[in-house]
């Protein structure tokens, strides 16, 4: 449930005054600690103060051991929260082997945003697989897909705060979603710790430069 203008908006509801002309699918993955799911509290949000509709699911994984994240937000849609394969206009990858793991839901030409910076799992810190070249997963993923990589979590430290590269990808994103930037702006400062207010809103505006590549 999120409260807009001192009423309740949820997720899976269509507002009364919800636009439905406009449909837009965006994935939002990564592993636990990333901060995905505030990535799509953010967008999610931000469509439901602009009247749009939207659906969105979330699976959490396993947080706290770095295990696969991915939310699904559907903007205009009418037939439930999850996306359907090859049917996504963009995703938020926010570590670059869950982009391939969810390559199957974009469409054709869609657009992935790659935060280059890795996250290793347990069976590469023990030896026991080797982690990809990154530009080798871009490489691949390029040939389908209009893909955007970049280190949103260097960005981030520029920005003050390394996580808020979640942010910062946001901010990427904010040049393909049709929502205003006000509107994600207003999002951040309503979800967003006071105290790291300035460093996000900062992160938002690095990584839409980020995403103009």
């Amino acid at each position: 449930m999120i409260p807009v203008d001192n009423k309740i908006q949820c997720f899976g509801m269509v507002p009364n005054d919800g636009k439905t002309d406009v449909k837009y699918d965006v994935v939002i993955c990564g592993v636990g600690g990333q901060g995905a799911i505030l990535a799509s509290d953010i967008l999610g949000r931000a469509a439901v103060m602009e009247g749009m509709a939207v659906q969105a699911a979330e699976t959490h994984g396993m947080a706290q051991r770095g295990g696969s994240v991915e939310n699904h937000v559907r903007i205009g849609s009418a037939y439930g929260s999850l996306i359907p394969q090859k049917s996504a206009d963009l995703m938020i990858a926010l570590e670059p082997i869950e982009a391939v793991r969810y390559a199957h839901l974009m469409k054709k030409g869609g657009v992935i945003l790659m935060n280059t910076e890795t996250v290793l799992p347990f069976t590469v810190t023990t030896g026991k697989a080797a982690y990809p070249a990154v530009s080798e997963l871009a490489e691949k993923l390029s040939a389908h897909f209009k893909v955007i990589p970049f280190n949103a979590t260097d960005v981030a430290k520029a920005a003050g705060n390394r996580q808020a590269a979640n942010v910062v990808m946001i901010g990427a994103a904010s040049n393909f979603i049709p929502i205003q930037e006000k509107t994600f702006k207003d999002c951040i400062q309503a979800l967003v710790p006071p105290k790291f207010l300035d460093v996000n809103l900062k992160a938002f505006d690095l990584g839409k430069e980020k995403g103009k590549q």
